[in-house]
């Protein structure tokens, strides 16, 4: 088990620029960035813990021209706006209050007191930004080799502290987990579940479309059904159809898909789904889909066809989770009509409802042919023409 972290992205020069900014001793790398780095995944935020109050933070940055937002300076957050992407810098912290939805939080400077106050030991490791030296004081990195995702300290008074801490271990197991899972973990998450209808619905929301989002979180999911968690967040769901999809995701070599899964989880029922999107906080976007997703009966039919009338992700939703091939869609582009209705009024139809009723006839006989080109569509609106009543 190495002791110190040495990965690529820790010499890039801007960060250089930032930790001598910050001073010598006064910042470390914390969280994902140190925890994905150590098992070999790509590290996409990078986040450092400092002993430093966010005002000086603030004054050291601008005085070494580095751009930066008090995104969350109440609670001693900076973030410094660096070319490769921006770093959040948190000073480091201890709980005074805690109520399961926020924390009243003080200043401290104390590195264990501020990793005591996180939630698992995967995300309580430290990183040196010079020398890679790593600080560990729960365990973190025996965890973390052996994928075992383990509150810090007690699981009820954890959860206690902030109840969306239930959804984020499901995530951190879907995500990291072996199994059998920590049965402190799972124990504490079931018998604390009710507290989750404490929480705003966007936070809900927001953490279970993460935990939709990962590689495969089906046996997650169906763990959270057994242990009734599932149950106070979506009732609806059926673990199965979800399960059902990421195989055909897998073997159809689709990406995940938070707003597809979530479709999979619930039943034909439009409204419902509408329901669930208001519930979740959904964007306008996101509600239809899900509800286009909802609007399933019986098959799909042909996929170029579905994705023509529905548009290329509600198509994608429907085969899917009904577990076709949608392969006739991949690189295929969603052609338009070589047809308008001023070309079918040159042909002697009277301007009305006659033009539209025509027109419909077409668009149906060109899908039912495959797209044909345009002079089969010419050809196709002279039939039609052809066999209407003089």
């Amino acid at each position: 088990m190495a002791d110190r972290l040495d990965v690529a992205w820790m010499h890039r020069k801007d960060l250089a620029e930032l930790v001598a900014a910050l001073g010598p001793g006064n910042a470390r790398y914390v969280g994902g960035a140190v925890r994905d780095s150590l098992i070999g995944l790509p590290v996409k935020d990078i986040d450092m813990a400092t002993v430093l109050h966010p005002e000086t933070v603030l004054a050291r940055l601008e005085a070494a021209g580095i751009r930066s937002v008090p995104t969350g300076i109440e609670h001693g957050t900076v973030t410094a706006v660096l070319p490769g992407g921006p770093v959040e810098i948190t000073t480091l912290r201890h709980d005074v209050a805690t109520d399961g939805r926020r924390a009243t939080v003080a200043f401290a400077s104390d590195w264990q007191e501020d990793a005591a106050r996180r939630d698992f030991t995967i995300n309580a490791l430290y990183a040196d930004p010079l020398d890679g030296e790593i600080f560990d004081w729960f365990g973190g990195r025996a965890d973390l080799d052996a994928r075992h995702v383990r509150f810090i300290g007690d699981a009820r008074q954890r959860i206690r502290e902030d109840h969306l801490r239930i959804l984020r271990y499901f995530r951190f197991q879907a995500r990291f987990g072996s199994t059998p899972a920590d049965d402190e973990a799972e124990s504490a998450c079931a018998d604390l579940a009710a507290t989750l209808k404490g929480l705003s619905r966007e936070r809900v929301g927001m953490e279970t479309m993460n935990l939709l989002g990962l590689p495969d979180p089906a046996p997650t999911v169906r763990r959270m059904a057994q242990l009734g968690v599932l149950a106070v967040i979506l009732p609806e769901a059926d673990p199965e159809g979800l399960a059902a999809l990421v195989a055909a995701e897998t073997a159809q070599r689709h990406r995940p898909d938070p707003i597809r899964r979530l479709a999979a989880l619930l039943p034909a029922k439009p409204a419902l789904a509408e329901q669930v999107a208001a519930r979740f906080r959904l964007s306008a976007a996101q509600k239809k889909r899900l509800s286009l997703a909802a609007s399933r009966e019986g098959e799909p039919g042909e996929p170029r066809a579905l994705a023509y009338q529905l548009g290329r992700e509600p198509a994608l939703d429907r085969l899917l989770i009904a577990g076709i091939d949608a392969s006739a869609l991949d690189g295929w582009d969603i052609p338009q009509l070589p047809l308008k209705g001023g070309q079918i009024v040159a042909r002697g139809v009277g301007a009305g409802p006659e033009v539209a009723r025509i027109l419909h006839q077409v668009v149906d006989a060109w899908i039912a042919e495959g797209f044909p080109d345009t002079a089969r569509v010419e050809a196709l609106l002279g039939e039609i023409l052809a066999g209407r009543p003089a």
